[in-house]
């Protein structure tokens, strides 16, 4: 007897590498992690390497190690689903996906951008918006017929604002300028200090420019800068703001260009900035949504992204709408009657 097609399901992200190996019918046969996946910083090799140790971490099975052992040897499995930060630009997705070619995972690969991941699995249907707000920020659409609005995501140098990252080099910005005279007072000033552990702010900032303090820490001041926003500090408070305003704005467009705006659509949420639920964003959102998208529905989307790159993986082979169920169970059991 056949075995069932298999999916290697992969979400490769700023922090962490999940992977789950996938049957068909929607049964999860493990899942495993590994560390960062940073095709920037590392290269493709690398980072695809960061992959095969996510698989090498998958609890054996019975029938997985005939399907999928001696990876690069193999046949690999029936297809991969990988959702990769990282992949921003359709070269950059093209390249991935032939050193995962390379590397004997399949010879049925899609590389996405870990947007897709999101939205598939926050999305009650494979289509509507979903908006990324952790370390960084980012955006994608895809209509009912499969039209899809992104953005190239590369930072400021794209129009990018905000993400954990950006709110700390904000924060940063400001207690400087608090501290020398040119900006207004703000407890952003204390929060620098007293996170680092500096005497001044400019104590932090030459601590930075020597290299002696790594600066993507500045992403660690962003609970901060919420909490002093909640506290009242008119700073961190405009800080937020800005920070709901971006989020409305990049759902709206995706909205606008495929043309959704008129249509009740869900517009997902994800990333540490955006699933931590606080109140004061949230309702500053809900607020900017209301106005700018009135008819979108905002969904918290709290499950694992590689459950939405399994999805993919599904819809990729044609499987039954049972296996889809089956494997939202598997990740979100609380939420199947």
């Amino acid at each position: 007897m056949a075995r069932p097609r298999l999916v290697l399901a992969v979400d490769g992200g700023n922090s962490k590498t999940d992977v789950a190996l996938v049957s068909e019918d929607g049964e999860v046969l493990g899942t495993g992690r590994a560390g960062p996946f940073v095709p920037q910083r590392d290269g493709a090799a690398a980072a695809v390497g960061v992959v095969e140790a996510a698989v090498a971490a998958l609890p054996p099975a019975d029938g997985v190690e005939a399907a999928f052992a001696a990876l690069g040897s193999a046949d690999g499995v029936d297809h991969v689903s990988a959702c990769l930060a990282g992949a921003d630009l359709p070269v950059e997705e093209e390249a991935l996906a032939r050193e995962f070619t390379a590397r004997g995972f399949g010879a049925d690969v899609v590389v996405r951008n870990d947007t897709f991941a999101l939205l598939r699995a926050g999305a009650s249907a494979p289509w509507g918006v979903a908006v990324v707000c952790g370390a960084g920020i980012n955006a994608v659409g895809v209509s009912p017929t499969g039209e899809v609005a992104r953005f190239p995501a590369l930072g400021p140098i794209s129009g990018d604002w905000g993400g954990g990252h950006g709110l700390g080099e904000q924060a940063l910005w400001h207690a400087v300028r608090a501290e020398d005279g040119r900006g207004v007072p703000t407890a952003l000033a204390a929060l620098v200090t007293s996170h680092f552990g500096t005497r001044t702010v400019e104590e932090l900032v030459l601590e930075i420019h020597f290299g002696r303090l790594d600066g993507a820490r500045l992403h660690e001041l962003a609970p901060g800068v919420f909490a002093m926003a909640a506290a009242g500090d008119a700073v961190a408070r405009s800080l937020v703001a800005r920070q709901a305003e971006e989020v409305a704005v990049m759902a709206e467009v995706c909205l606008r260009r495929l043309g959704l705006l008129e249509t009740p659509a869900e517009v997902v949420l994800g990333g540490g900035l955006l699933t931590a639920r606080d109140p004061l964003l949230t309702s500053l959102l809900d607020t900017e949504l209301a106005v700018r998208a009135p008819r979108a529905e905002p969904v918290v989307a709290d499950v694992p992204p590689v459950m939405g790159a399994a999805l993919l993986g599904l819809d990729h082979l044609g499987a039954p709408d049972a296996a889809r169920t089956r494997l939202r169970a598997h990740f979100e059991p609380s939420r199947t009657p």
